[in-house]
């Protein structure tokens, strides 16, 4: 089975996380924060970071609510899905990102910034639902 290398983005208005992984190790790790403040910027880092990775498929976290309903930043996060698919021709997979930020904050231990490590643990929840 050849190696697909990911991508995953936690979508936010202000700040965009970043993580890669790939299907052979099974493994995401943060990546990166984009903190675009246009639209054009936070599209010209994305054709960087694609460009740079050649990923096979795009992973975006989808907040919901805690019962499983949408809410608008779930809107925000589709649109930006639809806008890579269709500015970016890549494959696009959206994943439940409940929990992801206070995992990425159990993880890292600290309130830093966790935009990357959210964008890891939604990455690897994807991940560990393939095998």
């Amino acid at each position: 089975m050849p190696e697909d290398v990911l991508l995953a983005f936690d979508f936010g208005l202000k700040k965009i996380g970043v993580a890669l992984g790939n299907t052979l190790t099974g493994h995401a790790r943060p990546l990166c924060i984009l903190t675009p403040s246009t639209r054009e910027q936070r599209f010209a880092q994305v054709q960087a970071l694609l460009d740079e990775w050649q990923p096979d498929r795009v992973v975006v976290g989808l907040p919901l609510t805690l019962d499983g309903g949408e809410q608008p930043a779930s809107q925000h996060s589709r649109r930006f899905a639809h806008q890579l698919e269709g500015r970016f021709r890549v494959r696009v997979e959206l994943v439940d990102e409940r929990g992801s930020s206070l995992e990425a904050q159990r993880i890292l231990g600290s309130h830093a910034p966790d935009d990357a490590m959210a964008a890891a643990v939604i990455l690897q929840r994807y991940l560990d639902q393939q095998v």
